[in-house]
């Protein structure tokens, strides 16, 4: 997406997508800046530097990349405060950010990074501005904490955000700006399939990472056969690392053991299994008082918008578990309790969609080392079938390509990972501040109601929708579901109750912050029901 610049650009030099990294580690991590504002993403250029760069450097270049990211805004409001001319030159302002950095955040001494900075203006061709660059650097060498105290002091986002933010979250907003300028904590999501959180843990102990185990409670409301609601709860289990770590250096990490997942986001598989179950199990106890068998049938689910694939591996990890997160452990005996059915006679039809061939081959390649794959589902024998389509959400109709295809409402639970800002992953993804725009809100709005309006059809009487974000905007979070509400009579707000121990509770649905450095990203959840009409 477009970027929202803080000045005026100068075209003299236009980093692509095939970046020349040659020259000083400084040199590099500035070119890579230069084409983030160029329009490319952290995590298309991240890999480039860091591989033209010895193992000595990485860890330098990296910290030195991320950081001049995460204080990007509130650097460039001290540069303009600290220079006696406005700065118009892209190269020359991200040069002298990538200095200050240096001095206020990572602790390189004065003379090394003031020298190597200045040397670097002339490896870029800027040697005109070598005497600005060292000046205002000098500058602010003679009292780093003062410069640090005034760039700390407000936010590090682009004013329109900001003040969205002021907006949405007057409470929590300085807590909010704050947070989102800190590294992530890094959690791991535990393939339930193949071991315990707790065994596992274990396993990371073994291994000297130290991890906490972090457990979320989730409970909302559902029908029951009566026609009444009844409340449900579910725990969700995950790992938060105390220190990043290198997912080679995990335990059984390529033999898809345990999957890097923040832990808001591995509540989206656990929320829409729960409810899938739920819809089933009243059908199983309709089936029972009519005396009919409703074992055989076929179980189709949804993952729309599945790249890269974590929550559609999840939600394939509780299927596939032999425990009473399975949908082969649906059907009721005569005392209300659940017993396991046959998996011989429950077939699952899991279908994935997502609209670019790259982010396809990014789903098959994470299944493939979860030994989630159609051929490993198959082989297990377990009646699943999984079938990964490259499709367009807002257009795509299942089976429309089949011969006499009916398009009626075929899915019994769909998980709508809806496109969005990505604001609330700032913190991973710091180059989010400067490629967003103001008017990307209006329109991923009007793309995720485009994805709902032609997805909800497609789900049967009975079924549930869940509609996550990884946004903190609530126009694309709680006002597009009121919104969605409002035009869609055959559609019901699912309440969470106060048994959740996660989120703030919104008019529809529940709204995760990236508050604290121990908590996940931040995540809107909001489950619905179609009802018959």
């Amino acid at each position: 997406m477009r970027q929202n610049s803080t000045a005026p650009r100068n075209n003299k030099l236009k980093p692509s997508s095939n970046l020349i990294m040659n020259g000083s580690v400084r040199v590099r991590v500035i070119r890579t800046l230069l084409a983030i504002q160029n329009g490319q993403s952290l995590s298309s250029v991240l890999d480039p530097l860091l591989n033209s760069l010895h193992d000595g450097d990485k860890g330098f270049a990296h910290a030195l990349l991320l950081t001049t990211l995460r204080q990007w805004h509130a650097l460039a409001r001290l540069l303009d405060s600290l220079a006696d001319n406005p700065i118009d030159e892209v190269e020359v302002r991200t040069t002298i950010q990538v200095g200050l950095v240096q001095l206020l955040y990572l602790e390189v001494a004065d003379h090394a990074a003031i020298h190597e900075t200045v040397e670097a203006a002339k490896e870029i061709e800027f040697a005109h501005s070598t005497g600005l660059v060292n000046a205002i650097l000098r500058k602010v060498a003679k009292n780093p904490s003062k410069f640090r105290k005034k760039c700390d002091k407000k936010h590090s986002l682009p004013n329109w955000l900001a003040y969205q933010l002021k907006q949405d979250w007057s409470e929590q907003y300085d807590e909010l700006t704050q947070g989102l300028r800190q590294p992530a904590p890094m959690f791991l999501r535990v393939n339930s399939a193949v071991t315990s959180v707790e065994d596992y843990q274990h396993a990371l102990d073994g291994a000297e990472i130290d991890a906490d185990i972090v457990e979320l409670t989730t409970g909302f409301k559902v029908a029951n056969s009566s026609g009444s609601a009844t409340s449900t709860t579910l725990s969700t289990k995950g790992l938060r690392l105390h220190q990043s770590t290198a997912v080679n250096a995990l335990p059984d990490f390529a033999l898809g053991t345990a999957s890097v997942q923040d832990m808001h986001a591995q509540l989206a598989a656990p929320i829409i299994n729960q409810a899938l179950m739920a819809k089933l199990s009243v059908e199983s106890k309709s089936a029972d008082d009519t005396d009919s068998d409703s074992v055989g049938k076929e179980i189709h689910i949804l993952d729309a918008c599945a790249a890269p694939g974590g929550k559609l591996a999840h939600w394939l990890e509780l299927i596939s578990a032999n425990d009473q997160s399975s949908l082969f452990h649906v059907k009721q005996d005569n005392n209300g309790m659940s017993s396991e059915t046959s998996p011989e006679n429950t077939n699952i039809k899991v279908t994935a969609i997502d609209n670019e061939a790259p982010r396809i081959e990014r789903i098959r390649e994470n299944l493939q080392r979860l030994n989630l794959s159609q051929h490993d589902l198959q082989q297990a024998d377990n009646s699943i079938a999984l079938n990964i389509v490259c499709a367009d959400a807002t257009r795509w109709q299942h089976g429309k390509n089949k011969k006499a295809a009916t398009n009626e409402p075929v899915f019994d639970a769909i998980l709508l990972d809806s496109p969005c800002t990505a604001t609330g992953v700032i913190r991973r993804h710091p180059d989010i501040s400067i490629l967003r725009t103001e008017e990307d809100i209006e329109q991923t709005a009007l793309l995720q109601a485009d994805i709902l309006h032609n997805l909800w059809p497609q789900l049967k009487a009975g079924g549930y929708l869940l509609y996550v974000t990884c946004s903190i905007l609530k126009q694309e979070n709680v006002e597009q579901m009121q919104d969605f509400i409002t035009h869609h009579n055959d559609a019901v707000v699912i309440e969470f109750t106060d048994d959740c121990n996660w989120g703030i509770e919104q008019a529809i649905g529940r709204q995760c912050l990236p508050i604290d450095s121990a908590s996940g990203d931040g995540f809107y959840y909001a489950l619905l029901q179609k009802t018959a009409e």
